[in-house]
């Protein structure tokens, strides 16, 4: 069993009266705050009020100043800048006029306009500029206003030695591995080297604020730049990677991937001061890894107890977690999980204390030019959906790019909310160093080819400033290059390092190449307590009376009974038994406090005052663990990415995301792709996290009833011709009883290897009384059943025998019993994979005088699970097996309710009478 996680919170801290929702005062994981919001020193209004038309010019500048600003820095299209809202005859101002200079921040003093007007374009209008003027409060607008203006971010000499330092390095690292490795794609930071003028402040102010954890994820523009510039990779891993070799060791038995794909976790230290930088693998879905980001840093935040999961109430998340995002500029305006990103960033239970963002700015995304890739003038403008600042910045002046990372850097703390920096830059090659960019943007690229490079131009600065000497420049190439030749040739002999299974998953290995059957039944007396507690109430609570008759008084019955456990009920005693453990749980989708089909219950809403009671978050006074109802925003992308990062994370907790139906997870096969069925195999990240799926013909047509089982059968690594182990890359069951889905919930965190779980969940299954389990069924020494018998058919008499999975089972087994048909037997396949050879051989062996073997399902020929089970069965059970079920189709389900009931006849007499 693994360690469980210690939390001094208590159930007494989330007693009723503490905690509301809807109306204002929080639940476990989310404790509503007020606006800061604060009122202008009277001096500051009364000044404004008597320089009315001087402020308006102020004002324009805050507004409009970007418009004019130099922010490219290749400058192809030339815009026009003579921005007519700068003029001073539009507030009635002639150059002769004398204004107040306090208008600024920091300035006083009657003076010529002219003057205001000369230090609003040094402001507002150079190589760097804002849009801050939409910001929702007077708070957030004039402290950027006060902090542009009255802080100039003064830089030392050793500072900008260090940065020409980080600059010379990766310029001369991009030249080295043009000339080694000319033909591979390395998608380097040529055009964007100042990118780590970025990085270099933020570790320098994330070590001095005490931040713990930085997690990021980061596309692949520079990225092996950042690792062996900044995050302490060395270059021999890189060669050894662009060699053709594994970056992990054999015995991982790893698929690998692209080197641009990589990751790092490292121990920065800063003046004696340090902070961990995490970042996540990302797929080449450019912006896919940035939500995983998000909650692999609300994962830290719940094991550091910040923020609304402290007890303390000024502490805030991001005190000791940031959440750093880098973007592809065409992904990022082009990518729609960027709009439910950051819709969700600042909702109960998604909230991180801000991200910081960089849009890093090529100009062209792959070969389409910035006017083709966005219908907006700024590609960060999505974040003004949000009102939070960006921040556009050139590139070619690092000190300006530490600036921008400064006021970023100290936004987020000031008001824990999502900040942008707009990175321009350029590519100096193609989408890739083997690309020929000039066949389809020849004109951008006469510029770019013939320019200095940004390392260039910032030591001809610093040469001019004489900052260094042209000697030292050449000290510093040289000692580079020499060093890199060094790691390149040892690079032969370079045996990669373990880096999976460390830390917070030091318990957890690999799963084994065997079947293996976990004990995962609980106390039936503590369960009998949980149940009670999970529909307890506080005597002052105005519950739903019709909640009060089906849920409460219904739950209590059937635990009175000790038999009935409907779904629910089973739920929630999983959930509960898990908590008096000291794990969390946290359950994430749309509407999944209430569920879908009204039957879970786990939030409830007092009826007058809208305060939200969750029961199981009080089954006793010193429980560790508690459950975190994350009702989500109307995604499937996002959030799930957003959960499998808090998976990907913790491996002590339950993680769940549900979706309304099964159909609905499509919206989020991206994350499925790339990360769930993929992500151990690639980067040696288990993951643990559960998928519920809600799937059934029900008469529900196309999106309403079907889960797309196929799809992730064939996404398995499940072996046709051979017995699968519990290592294939995810789980995929269809439990048809509460005690098989209350055993599979447990077993998700008992185990000590964790596996992604794809739960084909029911619907009217929930409140089927076939469906139930007595409360045996879950004590101590029970366990998930990969496949259940049957227990009603004499073995001697059988001549067919039926596999199924799901709910088509109680179909069957109805018309079978109603029909008296005593020769067929009928076996539920409860676990699709891994695939249960031993366990189904075991059934089978009972039939000797079976001669007809049919897998029946009430999904299309074409859907389900037919194409999976086929192979497996013919092959490794010696049998042929018949198909019976709908045709093949293009839909998962018809439309009309009279084709629906032609359908559930043919499905249900096919196979127990027509196959002869």
């Amino acid at each position: 069993m693994i360690a469980f996680m210690k939390s001094v919170r208590t159930a007494r801290d989330f007693k009723y009266g503490r905690v509301k929702y809807h109306s204002g005062v929080g639940v476990f994981g989310h404790r509503p705050r007020e606006v800061n919001e604060s009122d202008l020193p009277e001096e500051v209004t009364s000044r404004r009020y008597e320089n009315c038309r001087a402020q308006q010019l102020v004002n324009a500048y805050r507004t409009y100043g970007h418009l004019r600003a130099t922010i490219d820095n290749v400058d192809y299209k030339q815009p026009n800048r003579n921005i007519k809202e700068l003029s001073l005859s539009r507030y009635g101002l002639s150059s002769n006029d004398n204004v107040d200079l306090g208008l600024l921040y920091g300035h006083s003093g009657k003076q010529p306009v002219n003057n205001l007007v000369e230090q609003l374009e040094k402001l507002y209008c150079g190589s760097i500029s804002y849009e801050f003027s939409y910001l929702e409060t007077d708070a957030e607008r004039e402290w950027f206003a006060q902090r542009i203006e009255n802080t100039q971010d003064a830089i030392s000499k050793d500072r900008q030695r260090q940065i020409l330092k980080e600059l010379l390095e990766t310029q001369t690292w991009d030249k080295f591995l043009s000339t080694k490795y000319p033909s591979v794609k390395r998608y380097c930071g040529e055009g964007a080297e100042s990118l780590l003028t970025f990085f270099s402040t933020l570790i320098q102010r994330t070590c001095s604020e005490g931040i713990e954890y930085v997690t990021l994820s980061m596309a692949h523009r520079g990225k092996i730049n950042l690792l062996t510039s900044q995050l302490k990779c060395p270059p021999v891993k890189i060669f050894h990677k662009f060699n053709g070799n594994p970056e992990f060791p054999l015995e991982a038995n790893a698929a690998c991937d692209i080197a641009t794909h990589l990751s790092a976790s490292v121990d920065l230290a800063v003046e004696g001061k340090s902070v961990k930088f995490s970042m996540i693998n990302n797929p080449s879905h450019l912006e896919a890894g940035n939500p995983v980001s998000m909650g692999k840093a609300r994962s830290k935040q719940l094991k550091l107890l910040e923020g609304d999961y402290s007890v303390n109430k000024t502490s805030r998340f991001g005190d000791k977690v940031l959440n750093i995002q880098v973007h592809g500029d065409a992904a990022f305006a082009g990518q729609g999980i960027n709009q439910e990103m950051l819709m969700m960033s600042q909702v109960p239970h998604f909230h991180v204390g801000g991200s910081v963002h960089v849009v890093v700015n090529n100009q062209i995304g792959f070969t389409l030019p910035a006017e083709r890739g966005r219908s907006s003038k700024y590609v960060t403008d999505l974040a003004k959906a949000i009102s939070v600042p960006v921040i556009h910045v050139n590139g070619d002046h690092p000190e300006l790019v530490a600036r921008a990372t400064n006021i970023a850097f100290e936004y987020q703390r000031k008001f824990r909310k999502d900040v942008f920096i707009d990175y321009n830059c350029y590519r100096r090659w193609g989408h890739n160093e083997v690309d020929d960019p000039t066949f389809t943007n020849p004109l951008i690229y006469k510029l770019i080819h013939s320019r200095k490079s940004i390392p260039d131009v910032y030591t001809d600065k610093l040469i001019s400033e004489g900052v260094v000497s042209k000697e030292e420049v050449t000290v510093i190439n040289s000692d580079y290059h020499k060093f890199l030749q060094s790691q390149y040739e040892i690079a032969h002999s370079y045996q990669p390092e373990v880096t999976y299974y460390q830390e917070q998953w030091s318990g957890i290995g690999a799963a084994p190449k065997a079947v293996e059957i976990w004990d995962t039944g609980f106390n039936t007396e503590l369960l009998k307590t949980v149940a009670k507690a999970s529909v307890s109430l506080p005597s002052e609570f105005n519950i739903h009376p019709q909640l009060a008759k089906t849920h409460v008084k219904n739950r209590l019955s059937k635990i009175t009974q000790e038999k009935d456990i409907d779904w629910s009920t089973a739920e929630a005693m999983a959930f509960g038994s898990l908590l008096m453990e000291g794990r969390h749980v946290r359950l994430s989708g749309e509407d999944v406090g209430r569920g879908t089909f009204s039957h879970r219950h786990v939030m409830l809403v007092d009826q007058n005052t809208e305060n939200i009671h969750i029961p199981l978050n009080h089954i006793d006074d010193q429980q560790k663990g508690f459950l975190e109802v994350a009702n989500s925003i109307l995604s499937e992308e996002a959030v799930l990415a957003f959960e499998y990062g808090m998976a990907y994370d913790n491996p002590e907790n339950l993680y769940i995301w549900e979706a309304q139906f099964g159909d609905f997870y499509n919206g989020a096969q991206i994350i499925v792709d790339a990360f769930i069925a993929s992500g151990e195999s690639k980067w040696v990240r288990s993951n643990g996290l559960v998928m519920l799926l809600p799937h059934g013909y029900d008469g529900a047509a196309s999106e309403h009833s079907s889960c797309r089982i196929e799809r992730f059968l064939q996404m398995t690594d499940s072996s046709e011709t051979s017995p699968d182990s519990e290592a294939v890359c995810m789980h995929v069951v269809n439990p048809t009883t509460s005690a098989q889905y209350f055993h599979l919930l447990r077993r998700q965190v008992v185990r000590n290897y964790r596996k992604p779980l794809v739960v084909v969940a029911p619907k009217i299954l929930l409140r089927s009384s076939d469906a139930v389990s007595p409360l045996s069924d879950l004590a101590p020494g029970t366990f998930f059943k990969p496949v259940i018998g049957d227990s009603i058919a004499d073995p001697l008499r059988v001549r067919r025998v039926i596999l199924v999975s799901g709910k088509h089972y109680y179909e069957l087994h109805k018309e079978r019993v109603k029909n008296k048909i005593d020769d067929v037997a009928i076996i539920r396949v409860e676990s699709l994979c891994p695939f249960p050879v031993q366990a189904l051989q075991t059934e089978l062996d009972r039939y000797s005088n079976a001669r007809k073997f049919i897998w029946s399902q009430e999904e299309h020929r074409n859907m389900g699970a037919w194409t999976f089970i086929k192979p497996r069965f013919e092959n490794m059970l010696g049998r042929k097996i018949i198909y019976s079920g709908r045709s093949t189709a293009a839909t998962p389900a018809v439309g009309t309710s009279v084709l629906h009931r032609v359908e559930v006849e043919h499905i249900l007499r096919e196979p127990l009478y027509d196959l002869k």
